[in-house]
């Protein structure tokens, strides 16, 4: 299995006047971060975090110890941060992670953002809110109807930063050729439900920038409370055409604030060894076709020099 097409798109609503959102494209990782703090301390919380997902060496971890170990340096440098700088005390982000090993998709999880697979036509969400209403919906306390106008229906139960340690979702899900995954925050799922999301995303399947594109006017259409970020990428059975390789990014979407965003993008080394990697057969064929031609043609002038 290899990842196929993937986009992102990220977008303030029509509520907020800062996006508090930051993505991460860098395949094989995906990921959605959601800050939340005072002023501009959400911005800064969720910034950390992607930054983390970034620059992080992992060492050897792989799976679901890879993506913890990930989480744990992510919520090391916000708690830092906040417990220093008094501008940004208290401030935290949700994370929801997708890193592609394989035939598996890792899923790393805390706060109210989400993952979903779609798969056979159907729609999965494959993480659980860390919210209140989410905990009393699973306790049979609220109604999944009553928890849409619940008064603290926004209230998370875990978060990146607001304490030294953090408790991890991680799990591995099994990968099928023609899978999408999407990582979202929770401006898209509290403005547009997951039929909805499905139709949309099954509407433009060959097309993932306008998939996202769509998502996003969705939200907005329906309020735009808060501020909207997707990723979605797909799995295929094959290795991907050569212009959809790995480091190709898709930027956010018209109207998205591009410096509240953080993307993936090929690291010094990748290029280095883009720029030495052997030329395929085409290429090779070319500069021999090449050199032929240029000795013919000074065997020619000097024969010419010769018979003059």
């Amino acid at each position: 299995m290899s990842i196929g097409a993937f986009t992102a798109a990220t977008d303030t609503g029509r509520k907020r006047r800062r996006n508090e959102d930051a993505y991460v494209v860098a395949p094989p990782l995906f990921a959605v971060a959601d800050g939340m703090g005072g002023a501009q301390a959400g911005e800064v919380a969720s910034k950390l975090a992607a930054a983390a997902l970034s620059d992080t060496d992992a060492g050897s971890l792989t799976g679901t110890e890879r993506v913890t170990s990930l989480f744990q340096e992510a919520n090391r440098r916000i708690y830092e941060r906040s417990a220093t700088d008094p501008a940004v005390s208290g401030m935290g982000t949700t994370m929801t992670v997708a890193l592609v090993e394989g035939d598996e998709v890792v899923i790393g999880h805390v706060g109210d953002s989400r993952a979903y697979l779609l798969r056979d036509g159907r729609i999965e969400q494959l993480t659980d809110d860390h919210s209140l209403v989410a905990e009393l919906i699973r306790s049979g306390k609220l109604s999944a109807e009553e928890a849409e106008t619940h008064p603290q229906r926004a209230v998370i139960t875990r978060a990146l930063g607001t304490d030294p340690d953090v408790d991890v979702d991680a799990f591995a899900v099994h990968a099928q050729a023609g899978d999408l995954f999407l990582v979202c925050s929770d401006g898209l799922t509290t403005m547009v439900d997951d039929e909805d999301i499905l139709a949309l995303l099954q509407r433009h399947h060959d097309d993932l920038p306008r998939a996202a594109k769509a998502l996003v006017a969705d939200a907005n259409r329906h309020g735009g409370e808060d501020n909207i970020t997707v990723v979605a990428f797909e799995i295929v059975a094959d290795d991907p055409p050569e212009d959809v390789g790995g480091d190709t990014l898709t930027m956010p979407a018209p109207g998205g604030a591009l410096e509240d965003t953080v993307v993936g993008a090929p690291s010094p080394a990748a290029a280095d060894a883009a720029l030495s990697a052997p030329q395929p057969p085409t290429a090779r064929l070319r500069v021999a076709l090449t050199m032929i031609g240029l000795l013919v043609l000074a065997a020619l002038l000097l024969l010419w020099g010769l018979l003059r």
